[in-house]
């Protein structure tokens, strides 16, 4: 059925649940499992919580990416490791997350891809939307949304 399932992760507590899953699910399957995280491109402004907080040069901010992206793959390897599942950890950095995980699940010939979401809602679901919905209405594989 399924070979291949992409985990994505934005490092949240909902996305590590839904990695646990998507490590059960590929384990029951005996499918492999692509983690992915997706950062935005380094730029000059170091931001925390979303709030700009100081500067760094481009190396030392593409370092700090590097980092972040491996510290939340680390989390999704962990459970692979532990379930016994093959685990490959991927990142890149894209200003729009619903187009790289599209885009590496294409490259990765990944033929699920398990990911949680925030339940964005209301007005701020409305103007901005959510990596997932797009995700959702964009991806020509099947899509699980944990909550």
């Amino acid at each position: 059925m399924f070979k291949n399932v992409l985990v994505p992760t934005d490092g949240s507590s909902l996305s590590l649940k839904a990695a646990a899953q998507g490590v059960a699910l590929a384990k029951a399957l005996d499918a492999k499992v692509t983690g992915f995280f997706a950062a935005p491109p380094a730029t000059p402004i170091v931001y925390r919580n979303n709030l700009p907080v100081g500067f760094a040069q481009p190396g030392e901010h593409a370092e700090m990416i590097k980092k972040t992206a491996a510290k939340h793959l680390e989390a999704i390897e962990r459970l692979a490791k532990k379930a016994g599942v093959r685990f490959e950890g991927v990142h890149a950095t894209n200003d729009y997350p619903a187009d790289a995980i599209l885009d590496i699940a294409k490259k990765k010939k990944c033929d699920v891809i398990v990911m949680a979401t925030h339940g964005e809602g209301g007005l701020r679901g409305v103007f901005i939307g959510s990596v997932t919905q797009k995700v959702l209405n964009q991806s020509k594989i099947p899509v699980l949304v944990l909550r």
